[in-house]
């Protein structure tokens, strides 16, 4: 699948806000759908490029050969889900936001996983 079907699927995801593809190489989006007032997604793409690399070099540090499936960041009234790709080459994650209060965090992240699995870069 595509880059606008993938981000098209993950706003079907129920309570979805916003997502992005992001390059966390560089902390650019390849595609945004959604966000708004309240939710700049490429201000959240580039912060949590951050976030995705500090872990990523953490694990280096740490001697771990293992792979982030994902990370999970709760805010008062969202969940907000970070799906590094493992599937595709280069340097990618999903980032997802959730309202809380309509979302379902384990349904989402079986979305998000099954997403990662069919979409090609």
């Amino acid at each position: 699948m595509n880059i606008e079907t993938a981000l098209k699927e993950a706003m079907a995801i129920e309570g979805a806000l916003g997502v992005t593809l992001v390059d966390y190489e560089s902390g650019m989006s390849l595609g945004v759908l959604g966000g708004g007032q309240g939710l700049d997604l490429e201000v959240a793409a580039a912060g949590n490029t951050e976030v995705v690399r500090a872990k990523t070099r953490t694990l280096e540090l740490l001697g771990m050969e293992d792979s982030i499936e994902d990370m999970l960041i709760t805010l008062g009234a969202q969940y907000h889900v970070i799906r590094p790709l493992s599937s595709s080459e280069g340097s990618f994650f999903l980032y997802l936001a959730l309202d809380r209060s309509r979302g379902n965090l384990a349904l989402a992240r079986h979305a998000l996983k099954r997403i990662e699995g069919a979409l090609e870069i």
